[in-house]
């Protein structure tokens, strides 16, 4: 093993673009189909697994939607959740902010109650058992109407207690931003912080956009921002973090190679980047794997590796008493190699 990635390995690092739907592996939507008597038109994980060959965002989308149909019971989610902060526990991720799509569930009939309860109920375990600590993030739809939008956000707001932020995912070309500044300016005032996908596979428009029409604090994806040289000098003087995500945007074709992913230009340009995995069961890697192959792709130093995850502490939702007491780890961890 080389030396990098033994780095990346015990590298302490927080993840916060994870969408837990997108964590679902094949032998777990097998195994989840089987105990809800769903049939998939796919009987084998090796039948899954061909199928991850995808074009562009939308067929990967497709996809993505016919398999949440598994996930019927308030179990079902817990399961999913706790698989994969079992995983990050392995790759020394020390606090994950999640994304759900309620809205994916509830379309087929699942109460909302027990989406968001079996993902809090493993979060909960993970920060007991694991110590791992998290915040949940709600995502709309984006290739839906604001309305429904605002209708899974009044019913959110009973669980205020266990829902940090919300955001906006899904089919980003033709749904720009601005389509929900009333449902983000509603969730403000009820006290919820905000980030939404922008300039993935839109423009560098949307990313403006979303600062302007949503007040976003983050920004998911962002690859596009370097299109715009005003946009990363406002990105770059008011700190508004991109959480990256380079495997996903090899298989989504929004890079053709990694070796020109904009990582490095964006650190460069001063620019608060974070390496995550987005939907790591369609995308061949959880964190680590991520951070191995943008850094094999653009031989990223020591200075660069540990620039990274000390952003994505100071990127979380955390507060500043919690993020530095994270950042201490890193820079024992540091000290220490």
């Amino acid at each position: 093993m080389s030396a990098p990635s033994e780095l990346i390995r015990g590298l302490p690092k927080a993840e916060l673009h994870l969408h837990i739907e997108g964590t679902l592996e094949p032998e777990m939507m097998l195994e989840f189909a089987r105990r809800n008597g769903v049939k998939l038109r796919f009987g084998s994980v090796e039948a899954l697994r061909a199928a991850y060959d995808f074009r562009n965002l939308q067929q990967f989308l497709d996809l993505y939607y016919q398999a949440t149909a598994v996930l019927r019971e308030r179990r079902d989610f817990y399961d999913l959740t706790w698989a994969y902060l079992e995983k990050a526990k392995r790759q020394t991720i020390l606090h994950a902010e999640i994304f759900f799509d309620p809205q994916a569930h509830t379309r087929r009939g699942v109460p909302f109650a027990d989406v968001v309860g079996g993902i809090h109920d493993a979060l909960r375990d993970a920060k007991r058992q694991l110590g791992l600590s998290s915040k949940l993030i709600l995502c709309f739809l984006r290739d839906l109407d604001a309305d429904d939008a605002m209708a899974v956000l009044d019913e959110a707001l009973a669980y205020k207690d266990r829902i940090v932020a919300v955001g906006l995912d899904s089919a980003e070309v033709g749904n720009p931003p601005a389509k929900f500044r009333d449902v983000f300016a509603h969730a403000r005032r009820e006290g919820f912080l905000t980030v939404a996908h922008a300039g993935e596979e839109g423009p560098a428009a949307y990313v403006r956009e979303a600062i302007d029409a949503l007040h976003v604090s983050r920004i998911d994806h962002g690859n596009r921002s370097l299109d715009d040289d005003a946009l990363v000098a406002r990105l770059a003087t008011a700190r508004i973090p991109l959480t990256l995500c380079p495997l996903s945007n090899l298989r989504l074709r929004v890079v053709d190679d990694l070796a020109n992913h904009p990582l490095r230009r964006m650190l460069q340009k001063g620019l608060v980047v974070t390496v995550n995995s987005d939907d790591p069961a369609y995308f061949g890697g959880y964190v680590n794997e991520n951070y191995a192959a943008i850094q094999a792709a653009l031989r990223l130093t020591r200075e660069e590796l540990f620039a990274l995850a000390r952003n994505s502490f100071e990127a979380s939702f955390l507060d500043p008493e919690s993020k530095r007491a994270l950042i201490d780890r890193l820079d024992a961890y540091s000290a220490a190699h």
